[in-house]
């Protein structure tokens, strides 16, 4: 059951400390961010997320926290 959406804000934890974000929307079709292929599929889908130092990444939910 998702329960992110289209700019909810997030965070997640990264190598700097804790990030935050907006996410953008939910993947699932397999797709490339930054040369680095994001593995997505309906059964198995990532969300793509903007932070707030406006990079964009691939996460999985389970790795995401609503802000």
């Amino acid at each position: 059951m998702t329960t992110l959406k289209k700019g909810d804000e997030v965070t997640w934890k990264s190598p700097g400390g804790t990030a935050h974000g907006t996410v953008e929307k939910k993947q699932t079709t397999p797709t490339t961010i930054k040369g680095h292929k994001v593995a997505a599929s309906p059964d198995n889908p990532e969300f793509i997320v903007r932070s707030d130092n406006g990079g964009k990444a691939a996460h999985k939910e389970s790795a995401l926290k609503k802000a």
